[in-house]
């Protein structure tokens, strides 16, 4: 405690104070293991360096707004052996990011889309990337709400600063004006500067009817797809299969019931 004590104001001066969670420990081990003065140091260091790494971590994962227990390690590939597992865990390295390049996953209503989408975003999280998840309708009307009051740019700007920016469920709900504007500026300024990753139960061809104006839709999906990788799942869906396993369970039941009455 007396280490402590005196340290204390200095570190907090120094902003420094997350040192002191580990202070007592390290010290003890130091001397036990009789280290040097910058054996000792170094590990307090190393401390404070993984506190701020974990710290910042946190704060990337909540603004990104995705589910954290959806991960590469939960999902479950043998469910679905049609999925590409080296393409995910490829996808997983985020060069994608770097490169600036765009993926597009594809696929009916649940084959774990979504749940690949927020396990990529956690990945990028990890590996220091700034990302947004967001269900690409709830993104459009956002948009639309700040030409009432004159905060288009700035909401604009929102999707536009991550490195990766996340829309879910795109064409699960028809695009009326002028969402296909405010998507396709999107797309558009975010191209070569920044990735999309965009689920979708339509497959790209249907993409184009979706904007109605077959000139700016033809303009985006071009700049959409240029370079993307794209994740093509079929196969049967984990909510039916929930949803047949629970109509069974119900129906032994009433069967059970019926025997002993």
């Amino acid at each position: 405690m007396e280490l402590k004590h005196q340290l204390t104001p200095k570190l907090k001066q120094l902003r420094l104070s997350g040192i002191l969670q580990t202070l007592e420990s390290r010290h003890r081990q130091a001397v036990e293991g009789k280290w040097s003065y910058v054996e000792f140091l170094e590990r307090l260091l190393e401390d404070e360096v993984e506190r701020r790494h974990q710290k910042q971590l946190s704060l990337r994962l909540r603004r990104a707004g995705i589910n954290t227990a959806k991960t590469i390690e939960t999902f479950d590939f043998d469910f679905n052996p049609a999925i590409n597992r080296q393409q995910i865990l490829a996808l997983a390295a985020c060069d994608f990011i770097r490169e600036k390049r765009n993926v597009l996953i594809c696929g009916p209503t649940g084959v774990g889309k979504t749940h690949l989408a927020e396990a990529l975003s956690q990945e990028a999280c990890r590996q220091g990337f700034h990302v947004l998840f967001v269900n690409a309708y709830k993104m459009l009307q956002h948009l639309h709400g700040g030409r009432a009051d004159g905060s288009l740019e700035r909401r604009l700007k929102t999707y536009l600063r991550p490195d990766l920016l996340v829309l879910d469920d795109f064409g699960l709900k028809p695009l009326s004006a002028p969402a296909p504007t405010d998507l396709y500026d999107v797309i558009n300024e975010r191209y070569e500067k920044g990735s999309i990753l965009l689920t979708s139960n339509r497959a790209p061809a249907e993409w184009l009817s979706l904007f109605g104006d077959p000139l700016l839709g033809s303009a985006g999906i071009d700049r959409l797809c240029h370079r993307a990788e794209i994740v093509i799942i079929r196969g049967d869906s984990y909510r039916a299969q929930s949803r047949r396993r629970l109509e069974q369970e119900v129906f032994l039941q009433e069967e059970n019931q019926t025997t002993t009455a």
